[in-house]
């Protein structure tokens, strides 16, 4: 059910048109009620045309739901894209019978190109029409471009003796690198039936942000309209107000839905997690996971089974992170292949743990503190390559 596990939410998936394979390409999530909503956008200067109109929308911190078409971006559409997102949110508020401003929109696909309106509205007429708790799955599905699949998540708490529930979809598989920040192609879509004000929803993204959709790559290239948004309606009655639980939840959801991005990265065959302890700082153990998570040729290395762990250290010189080579630590799926710059001589070995399925773990000790971070990425494999070659044509 996804965004509807919530109480008083529902949804819609149905075709407009805007994919050209004829599948379903037009979400709207709607509240019975009034919510609060906080979010985060991509830092790209070029920020689709749906981005613009969002931010100060969801700044304001109230909000009745949202629409999504996917297939084309209505990014670097200049002033007409912007009236094209405009004329779609207040579509969609008027079929639903919502305050103009209370309804946000998003879209993903190719960039470049503008919404096909006529095509857009009806889906819009459509979706609004068929809403219903049921339709949570339809919409996530709705709202796939390259995806393999569907990427949803739930999660139940108690707060106060009440059952609260988040449920969240995700969207993601190429354009994957997000640097969001709270006022990232990924679009994350969380609801919840609990009572939040929006400052609140806003420090729970912030602080999720970091460990789950800010902790990702999948090619290094940052979306254009990349947007996470967390919705709280209060249809459960009780106020997650100093809930750690509630906190954890959001986190746990953002995580799960993040690493199914991982797990779908285009043409991936294996998630790979960068976990970097013993930093001299915070700071330097994201720099420092983040440049080895990011490398092409560690990358290219795991899939082909091949533990090079040169690659890795050549990453990590160029993190710009405090680093003592005579203290350095690697290893991979479970094997220590270099300490303080020599070779352990268990190449064989390594190369035969990561030879299975599953995720691949590779371990870097930089031996100068206490913090760590784990970044999350896939193999980069020829299918990647073939897919994005003929993205457009």
């Amino acid at each position: 059910m996804s965004v509807t596990a919530a109480e008083g939410w529902k949804a819609a998936g149905v075709r407009a048109g805007t994919k050209p394979s004829g599948e379903l390409d037009l979400a709207l999530v709607v509240s019975d009620r009034p919510a609060t909503v906080a979010g985060a956008f991509t830092t790209s200067k070029v920020p689709s045309a749906h981005v613009q109109l969002c931010r100060p929308r969801v700044a304001a911190g109230h909000s009745r739901g949202f629409c999504v078409s996917a297939g084309i971006a209505n990014a670097f559409t200049g002033e007409p894209g912007v009236r094209d997102a405009e004329v779609m949110a207040s579509a969609a508020a008027a079929a639903v019978g919502v305050e103009e401003n209370d309804m946000l929109v998003a879209a993903t696909g190719t960039i470049g190109e503008r919404l096909p309106m006529d095509l857009v509205l009806a889906g819009v007429s459509e979706a609004a029409a068929s809403l219903s708790v049921d339709g949570g799955a339809a919409a996530a599905d709705a709202i796939r471009t390259t995806d393999a699949y569907a990427k949803t998540a739930i999660r139940t708490i108690e707060i106060d003796g009440t059952t609260v529930t988040i449920g969240g979809m995700a969207k993601g598989a190429g354009m994957i690198a997000p640097r969001m920040v709270p006022q990232a192609t990924l679009l994350v879509f969380l609801t919840t039936d609990a009572s939040a004000s929006a400052e609140l929803l806003r420090d729970v993204v912030t602080g999720a942000l970091p460990r789950s959709f800010n902790a990702i790559t999948v090619d290094g290239c940052m979306s254009t309209s990349d947007t996470v948004l967390l919705f709280a309606n209060g249809a459960a009655g009780v106020n997650a107000h100093g809930s750690k639980a509630f906190a954890d939840a959001v986190t746990d959801v953002m995580a799960e839905l993040a690493y199914a991005v991982v797990a779908d990265g285009e043409g991936a065959s294996r998630v790979i997690r960068v976990r970097v302890t013993g930093a001299a700082g915070d700071a330097d153990a994201y720099a420092a996971a983040r440049e080895v998570a990011g490398s092409v040729l560690v990358r290219c290395a795991i899939f082909g089974g091949d533990p090079n762990y040169g690659r890795a250290v050549q990453a990590l010189g160029q993190a710009g992170c405090a680093l003592d080579p005579d203290k350095l630590r690697i290893g991979v799926g479970g094997v220590e292949l270099s300490v303080g710059g020599e070779p352990t001589g268990r190449v064989e070995e390594a190369a035969k743990a990561i030879a299975g399925d599953g995720d691949v773990i590779i371990d870097i000790d930089l031996g100068l503190g206490s913090s760590s971070f784990e970044y999350l990425t896939c193999d980069l494999t020829p299918d990647y390559v073939r897919f994005n070659a003929e993205y457009t044509t």
